[in-house]
């Protein structure tokens, strides 16, 4: 099987997935807002609670 072919399709993919993963992300920041809990990220290899 040919992987080069599936490259485009990758791009694709990831290029939809983007958008959504960002509008994840705001509604996200604004639930815990809400609430008044934190957000926890990945930061300098560790996982990071920050308050929005």
């Amino acid at each position: 099987m040919n992987t080069s072919s599936k490259r485009p399709v990758a791009r694709g993919f990831a290029a939809r997935v983007e958008p959504a993963l960002k509008r994840a992300a705001k509604v996200a920041r604004k639930t815990a807002k809400m609430y008044g809990t934190p957000l926890y990220f990945w930061k300098d290899g560790k996982v990071v609670a920050q308050k929005p």
